[in-house]
């Protein structure tokens, strides 16, 4: 991979890149993070920016050069998607940003003491617009399709409808009867995928799963999107996988389905049909 797109250079590149109508330009921050740009909106998903030692990829960006965000979404409640640790010092320094989570993530923020005129709490089948974006939801199996009666789902992938282009980010999950459907009907012209699977000694230290390479190609090859986005393979030792997996069985069993991989900071472009 190439060098590290780190701090000022990387804020510069989102600042001053301004994509053409009908694309949405992205930066990978690693894991499940990304930044995306887009009818001068700029969103940021799953920002994991807290310094640890335990991290393959280092933090990009401090978070008080984040000055341009309209929205950070988190796609569920753990450290490495809603970050706690940074999430406070990029709401100051993004004094416009609204924050975009599962109902069930913004009562417990508000409850910690986040601005509730902030949070903006959704669930499958709701639709928020933040600035030139329209953000939805569609439920999220990680590892279970846990569910809230009053609250709804707490964890979630997003679709984001942006400069005439949507993105489905799939958050954190495993397949569900239905799910593809689901993604499918929203006609994404990207899917982001974690592919970093699951197994027994992993479920029982606490780590949840997520698809494996193999149901992350399948999902991607009965979707048909425009451009498939691998990711959650890089961060822990103890939780990755080989990206090259995924891009080989892609091109193996759907081949013409574009693909992206690409080194954390690195600028890619989501274009329409």
């Amino acid at each position: 991979m190439e060098p590290l797109i780190t701090g000022r250079a990387l804020v510069s590149d989102i600042d001053s890149y301004d994509p053409p109508t009908g694309s949405v330009a992205f930066w990978w921050l690693g894991q499940n993070g990304f930044v995306l740009k887009g009818a001068g909106c700029v969103l940021y998903i799953d920002a994991y920016l807290a310094p640890d030692q335990s991290r393959r990829t280092p933090p990009l960006v401090h978070p008080s050069r984040v000055t341009h965000a309209d929205a950070f979404l988190g796609t569920h409640d753990h450290s490495d998607h809603v970050d706690r640790v940074s999430l406070p010092g990029l709401m100051q320094a993004s004094a416009q940003a609204k924050l975009v989570v599962s109902k069930v993530t913004a009562g417990a923020l508000v409850r910690d003491g986040y601005d509730a005129a902030r949070v903006v709490g959704i669930s499958e089948g709701d639709w928020v617009q933040v600035g030139a974006a329209r953000i939805g939801a569609i439920r999220a199996a990680h590892e279970f399709l846990d569910m809230s009666a009053d609250l709804g789902y707490p964890h979630l992938g997003f679709v984001i409808q942006l400069n005439g282009a949507t993105i489905y980010h799939a958050g954190d999950g495993v397949p569900w009867e239905g799910l593809r459907a689901a993604v499918a009907a929203c006609r994404p012209d990207a899917v982001f995928v974690p592919i970093n699977g699951r197994d027994a000694a992993r479920y029982r230290s606490g780590c949840i799963g997520n698809f494996t390479f193999q149901e992350a190609v399948d999902l991607v090859g009965e979707v048909r999107p425009r451009l498939a986005v691998p990711m959650h393979y890089d961060m822990f030792a103890g939780n990755s996988e080989q990206v090259d997996r995924f891009t080989d069985y892609l091109d193996a069993k759907y081949p013409g389905i574009p693909w992206w991989v690409g080194s954390p900071g690195e600028r890619g472009l989501v274009q329409s049909a």
